[in-house]
């Protein structure tokens, strides 16, 4: 099920990327003391409670005559039409304003904005890092807008009561209408020809197919019978560069198309071959790997490629370089407009529907995990030696296992990788990511 969205906004310099690193536990957004670093929108996911949301950081908002009045004054009109789309977007507002500047009548727009949008809005005072602060955020209440939240994003203080007011005001889940068969996406960049592959795997115009970037508004589900087995394709518009996202309803297609991604059980990752693995092809590809999705990488326009007996080998190593981080998604090489190969990409699809779905016995399991230990015993501070008791796998789709062992804060990454490794050598799991966690014994009474 798509997770709901909350926004972040509110005028230059408040501190919404502070608080947007903090929410979501990295730090992803660009933090600097000085307004209108963030000049896009910035995706994260987070939970609290048991309940996940995607998280949106924005530019700040400026009024007509700081607009018009900014030496840049073209990156704050995008800036704030960025910001204007992920209002649209958004289930949840969070309007920060800055307690230590006082209100100011830049706020006041915003706030005018926000009561026109009619979303459910919850006002945060930001920088009430003392308690003389913390008193002048009662000035707030001119905006109209309810009680004001005090917090400090940079210290932390008032986000736990701030995530409690986000969870209540979340929109009840609605049901989804249920999907037939496996849920396959396809996603990609603008003009790799996403509505074209379509179109060749239902054997039909059911898609626009144009040479204008963009030409799919919207996410659109298609189901079809393969090989006796229902199958639903949820065409979704291009993803575009962060920076690059034109003004008009185009701008929703991002929001749109990643929320297909978390609906989806495959994501068919479209590549132009013209072009290689762009920046932001591997901006998607670690969206999906972060919702740890199924993925097949189709290599499409195949056709417009100069061959020799090496030319497909040489691009698999281009792409073992490239998605380095999800070295088990497989590679197909098709030509949407000639219908090159495309019969691969659902039977690859759903063969990786197979491996999401795969149960490892527990005996075969544990003796795998003993002879990867005993092939290479993890590095260990002498007198603190590191031991494995027993492995389980506790779900599937994605395939998730559960280790048990002494000390799992003393586990370092790339020996958690090299288990992920011989876990995969030993029972494949192709194209799909695997959840791996390392638990104390006791962890498991």
């Amino acid at each position: 099920m798509a997770k709901p969205i909350v926004a972040i906004v509110g005028r230059p310099n408040v501190g919404k990327s502070t608080l947007f690193n903090r929410l979501i536990g990295e730090r992803r957004a660009i933090v600097e003391d000085e307004p209108g670093t963030t000049r896009d929108r910035v995706y994260g996911t987070t939970d609290w409670g048991g309940v996940e949301f995607t998280l949106i950081d924005t530019g700040g908002l400026q009024d007509d005559r700081e607009v018009q009045a900014d030496s840049t004054a073209q990156i704050a009109l995008e800036t704030r039409n960025q910001a204007h789309v992920a209002i649209g977007e958004a289930d949840v507002i969070v309007f920060m304003v800055d307690a230590r500047g006082g209100l100011n009548a830049g706020d006041h727009e915003v706030a005018g904005l926000l009561r026109r949008a009619d979303k459910p809005t919850i006002l945060v005072a930001n920088k009430a890092d003392s308690a003389a602060r913390r008193d002048t955020v009662y000035e707030f209440y001119e905006l109209g807008l309810g009680d004001p939240i005090a917090i400090s994003s940079y210290h932390g203080s008032g986000t736990g009561d701030l995530l409690d007011r986000i969870v209540e005001a979340l929109p009840e889940a609605e049901e989804e209408e249920e999907l037939e068969g496996p849920a396959i996406a396809i996603v990609g960049r603008p003009n790799v020809g996403k509505s074209r592959l379509l179109n060749a795997l239902l054997g039909q115009e059911r898609s626009i197919v144009s040479d204008v970037p963009g030409t799919t508004r919207d996410s659109h589900d298609t189901t079809l019978i393969w090989a006796g087995q229902p199958v639903t394709l949820i065409d979704t518009a291009g993803i575009r560069r962060r920076g690059r996202v034109d003004r008009g309803i185009e701008q929703y297609s991002v929001l749109r198309s990643m929320r297909a991604i978390d609906r989806a059980d495959v994501v068919l990752l479209v590549i132009d071959a013209t072009e290689g693995f762009t920046a932001q092809d591997l901006h998607i590809a670690g969206y999906i790997a972060e919702q740890k999705k199924g993925v097949v990488a189709v290599v499409n326009k195949w056709d417009l490629i100069e061959k020799d007996a090496s030319t497909m080998d040489e691009y698999r190593q281009q792409a073992s370089r490239a998605l380095d981080f999800m070295p088990y998604a497989p590679l197909v090489f098709v030509s949407a407009k000639f219908g090159q190969r495309v019969q691969q990409i659902i039977d690859t699809a759903l063969a990786v529907v197979s491996e999401r779905h795969k149960r490892v016995p527990t005996a075969a399991l544990n003796k795998m995990l003993k002879e990867a230990v005993a092939d290479h015993p993890p590095p260990s501070k002498p007198g603190k030696w590191l031991k494995f008791f027993y492995a389980t796998q506790a779900d599937v789709s994605p395939p998730t296992f559960i280790i048990f062992m002494n000390d799992p804060a003393q586990l370092h990454f790339s020996y958690r990788r090299y288990l992920e490794n011989k876990l995969r050598e030993a029972f494949g799991f192709t194209g799909t990511a695997i959840r791996m966690s390392f638990r104390g014994r006791d962890e498991g009474r």
